[in-house]
């Protein structure tokens, strides 16, 4: 069928005719008299070669043909309705579903989402935190932030920054800490990634202490639970310095641990949008930029 001379008139009939099952009600949502409907819906039929709905008693019921073709229409004239909606003012508005993990939302994004929405008035971010387990399909997400290697199934990577992990807690408790021996009988934080301070106790020859207490989905919450004296915490360096500048938390030493990285991905099956590339420019600058860190 050719394109330019689709019959949408008809096919929209069909369309909302399919939706009430009711001639009377569908004439009165097209605002057409319910005989210039039934001539759409004969026309279409026609065209096709197929019966699309049987009278009965009560209204209206779709043929199989009448079954197989409605939902796809609705889908499209949905489609096409709300791409229409999305022009207002002479633009055109493009909302991204994001999804962030917690930290990185709360440390760094929200504090620079004014800067994005001054430079993109026309692009509408629909942020979605998690704790970094996120299913870009299954939760209709666009784009999504998150933190490890950059290996996704399906999914395609950008670099955002690192994410070395330092080690921190309270003012009060960082002056019992002389030696990195000191933390093997200090309360430890665990983190949901459960191999973390054995990896920063193997880069100082010693061995982790076995490991007890709440363990913690964000290291948004480990952070707060440092800095209220519960105990030391391993997060990251580039979300929580601000933190340790501003005395809330001390970093009882200055080793690190590399644990990861936070990247932007996306589904490598979703092409990349005008608005969604603007996004992706301007989160990797930002995170680039050497206030980076400021919070």
């Amino acid at each position: 069928m050719d394109r330019p001379h689709l019959p949408l008139n008809a096919l929209r009939a069909f369309e909302v005719a399919s939706r009430h099952l009711n001639l009377t009600r569908a004439a009165i949502e097209l605002c057409v008299t319910q005989a210039a409907l039934s001539h759409q819906i004969r026309g279409l039929e026609e065209r096709l070669g197929v019966t699309l709905f049987r009278r009965v008693p009560r209204g209206l019921v779709l043929t199989e043909e009448g079954i197989m073709l409605a939902p796809v229409l609705t889908r499209i004239f949905d489609e096409m309705s709300g791409t229409l909606d999305r022009f207002s003012a002479g633009h055109y508005h493009e909302t991204i579903n994001l999804g962030v993990v917690n930290s990185f939302a709360t440390e760094w994004l929200i504090p620079r989402i004014g800067d994005f929405q001054r430079l993109h008035p026309f692009l509408d971010l629909r942020i979605h935190t998690n704790n970094n387990r996120v299913d870009l399909a299954g939760e209709g997400l666009d784009l999504a932030v998150r933190f490890g290697d950059g290996s996704w199934h399906g999914a395609a990577a950008t670099r955002l920054m690192g994410g070395a992990m330092m080690a921190v807690c309270s003012p009060d408790l960082a002056g019992r800490l002389r030696r990195v021996e000191d933390l093997l009988s200090a309360p430890l934080l665990r983190s949901y990634r459960a191999n973390e301070w054995e990896r920063w106790f193997a880069g100082h020859g010693l061995p982790a202490p076995q490991l007890r207490g709440p363990v913690f989905d964000s290291s948004l919450a480990i952070a707060e639970m440092a800095a209220r004296s519960h105990g030391v915490g391993l997060v990251p360096v580039a979300l929580f310095s601000s933190w340790t500048r501003a005395g809330r938390l001390v970093r009882p030493f200055a080793s690190e641990l590399a644990a990861g990285d936070y990247w932007l991905t996306r589904l490598h099956a979703s092409p990349e949008t005008t608005g969604q590339g603007a996004f992706r420019e301007w989160l990797v600058a930002s995170c680039a930029a050497p206030a980076c860190e400021i919070t």
